[in-house]
């Protein structure tokens, strides 16, 4: 799975979810959107085995829609080190 590492940088299963990759600062909006729908895909596929990884589409569409929405309002084009969050 693509977020292997990811996960593992996050602190384990428990703090990686679609709502803490769109909060995060180290993550540009474009970033934070690409690992979004990489997941998505994850989770798609996952749903389709019968596996289930702790949370939805649904709740990655709303990550997604918060990173879009926080773009809008000028937050989220640059990483920490720029300023963003």
């Amino acid at each position: 799975m693509v977020f292997d590492s990811l996960r593992e940088r996050m602190g384990g299963d428990d703090n990686l979810t679609p709502m803490r990759i769109a909060h995060n600062t180290l993550f540009t909006a474009k970033e934070k959107i690409t690992l979004l729908n990489q997941l998505k895909a994850d989770v798609t596929g996952a749903t389709q085995e019968g596996t289930e990884l702790g949370f939805d589409a649904d709740e990655i569409d709303q990550a997604i829609a918060e990173v879009r929405a926080g773009v809008q309002a000028g937050i989220g084009g640059q990483t920490v080190v720029k300023g963003d969050f």
